[in-house]
């Protein structure tokens, strides 16, 4: 592929790189990850509440990796509440996976930046072999893509598995319980989907340049090798 080509293709490698560092940021700063609904089920049974009475009792939660909000329906209005992880539900969420998953976006952002770099200069210097040429282009693209998918199924996991959200209605809650009537993933967990999938499309743009993966190994080289073989 001509050189010109190459510069082109790395030069859009690079921008995508950083703006998944840019979205990236700026989804660990929101509380877009998980939006829902909860139902007061004490409440409910109380008055036996069914069909569209049932309305009175379902609030809003809606949080992120850092703080939230969530709106207390018992019948008698919406009453909103503030809230944050550190240090207020940390006794009551699954602490490791989720130190787990901020750390692993903020390793994402820094390996975005770190491809973006080096995506530009490769395509405007003079690139060299190892961490700063094709195989280092490959090998940041593949831990970025790894990290996405971690926090995906991190996340994931305390969400549904540990049922993260129950937890955080049922916070400082005496005598009602709120059980999860809704729940799906917000936009912020969406950005990291796409930012993986950019970072896979980035392998595959190096590729697209004519570079091969790292570790495999042509057919010339095996029968050049071959050939000085049988000479001796």
């Amino acid at each position: 592929m001509p050189a010109q080509q190459k510069k082109i293709i790395f030069c859009i490698a690079g921008v995508l790189s950083f703006a998944c560092a840019l979205g990236t940021a700026a989804a660990i700063g929101t509380q877009l990850w998980v939006k829902g609904t909860t139902l007061c089920k004490t409440g409910a049974l109380l008055v036996n509440a069914t069909g569209h009475e049932l309305e009175k009792f379902i609030g809003e939660i809606q949080y992120g990796l850092f703080h939230g909000e969530r709106v207390r329906q018992c019948g008698l209005g919406g009453r909103p509440f503030q809230f944050s992880f550190f240090p207020d539900l940390l006794k009551i969420i699954p602490a490791s996976i989720h130190v787990s998953v901020i750390l692993f976006c903020t390793v994402l952002i820094v390996f975005a930046l770190v491809g973006a770099g080096f995506f530009m200069f490769n395509a405007f210097g003079s690139p060299y072999e190892t961490l700063h040429g094709p195989v280092g282009l490959y090998l940041w693209s593949f831990i970025g893509c790894s990290c996405g998918c971690l926090i995906m199924i991190l996340f994931s996991s305390e969400v549904k598995i540990h049922h993260l959200s129950e937890k955080i209605a049922n916070f400082k809650e005496g005598s009602f319980t709120f059980k999860t009537h809704t729940e799906q993933f917000a936009n912020s967990f969406w950005i990291i989907l796409v930012c993986s999938l950019v970072h896979f499309l980035n392998a595959l743009l190096i590729r697209f340049a004519g570079f091969d993966f790292p570790f495999s190994k042509s057919k010339d080289s095996g029968t050049i090798t071959g050939a000085v073989d049988l000479m001796y």
